[in-house]
């Protein structure tokens, strides 16, 4: 199963509803709070080309927002990513 990373900032009630969202279905995951390194956000707005949190990558693979989040949680798109 991939690693599921949440970036998260404060406060962000977006990024509380995507981590209950993924508690909810028992998942566990890393959360990284970029809320205080404007380097680290910088980096993975680079990365990600998303400006907004919260970020939710499935190893490698950016599943967006929230919305996004639970758009591919519905659709069983989140549980294809987990099992690649």
């Amino acid at each position: 199963m991939s690693e599921i990373t949440v970036y998260t900032t404060e406060p962000c009630s977006l990024c509380t509803a995507a981590k209950a969202l993924l508690q909810s279905r028992g998942l566990s995951f890393k959360e990284i709070n970029l809320s205080k390194d404007d380097a680290g956000r910088a980096a993975l707005a680079s990365r990600t080309g998303m400006m907004t949190f919260p970020q939710v990558l499935v190893g490698d693979t950016l599943v967006g927002g929230f919305r996004e989040t639970q758009a591919a949680v519905a659709d069983g798109h989140f549980d294809e990513l987990l099992a690649s």
